[in-house]
């Protein structure tokens, strides 16, 4: 939502000027996402959101579908009009798109972001929506700790750019490479298609995902902050494992 670094803020607030502000591209120097494919990606689109001018302002984050009725993103993507994380949904209406690869097209669900809860290790939120998806397979979370050098694949629709983000439609994808591992947090640097391939503002709260099992991808991390993309530095992200326990006990789903 609030874009990951202070570029981002400033191109968010442009865009609340001069066009209400709205969602951009996707991931710098990634691949558009085949249709109907990592399903599980979610895009959050907040109409509505209180400045601290007493104004109001539109913006995005990225996400992934966990449970039938929750996604997992960042926690910063819900903040008051001061910057402080909520547990609540910040503006006046908070929708979640889910298994849309095409944002103009009509697969997939919407629905409404009705409650959040806020991790208390780390940058990662859980948004409760209005209706249960049976038709999507919720994206399973990893209970192993990342090893450097690990690859993970990324899922956005955030900007290809920090200078001047402009709207997308489509969810894009690339992959970065593990470089830190730190109690809470990863240091991951672009690795596919190209070396700069790299989150970008509104991909926050994006998934990090294993594939080593085909058919069965595992959530590692999720997007958090880092330089002004594209760049060829670290983002930094969030770590899922060392959180299982507190989703599982928010949420009340296991799966299998």
């Amino acid at each position: 939502m609030w874009t990951r670094r202070l570029t981002a803020v400033l191109g968010a607030v442009a865009l609340a000027l001069v066009a209400h502000a709205a969602p951009a591209n996707a991931i710098a120097n990634g691949e558009e996402v085949p249709i109907g494919k990592y399903r599980f990606s979610v895009k959050l689109t907040m109409t509505g959101i209180p400045t601290a001018d007493g104004g109001r302002r539109n913006s995005a984050c990225s996400g992934s579908l966990i449970a039938p009725d929750w996604v997992l993103t960042a926690g910063h993507c819900f903040r008051d009009a001061n910057g402080v994380r909520v547990e609540r949904p910040v503006a006046d209406l908070t929708t979640a798109t889910v298994g849309r690869t095409d944002l103009e097209g009509t697969g997939g669900h919407v629905a409404t972001v009705i409650a959040v809860r806020q991790s208390p290790t780390n940058d990662v939120a859980l948004a409760k929506i209005d209706k249960r998806i049976t038709d999507i397979r919720p994206l399973r979370l990893s209970r192993t700790t990342p090893e450097v050098g690990d690859v993970l694949r990324l899922t956005g629709y955030g900007s290809i750019t920090s200078q001047n983000p402009t709207p997308s439609t489509r969810l894009h994808t690339g992959q970065l490479q593990v470089t830190t591992v730190n109690a809470a947090t990863l240091g991951m640097t672009g690795y596919a298609p190209q070396r700069d391939t790299t989150p970008c503002p509104y991909d926050s709260g994006g998934p990090f995902f294993s594939e080593r099992l085909p058919g069965h991808p595992l959530l590692v991390a999720i997007v958090n902050s880092g330089p002004s993309c594209p760049h060829v530095l670290n983002e930094t992200t969030a770590r899922i494992d060392v959180i299982v326990p507190w989703i599982h006990s928010t949420i009340g789903y296991y799966p299998r």
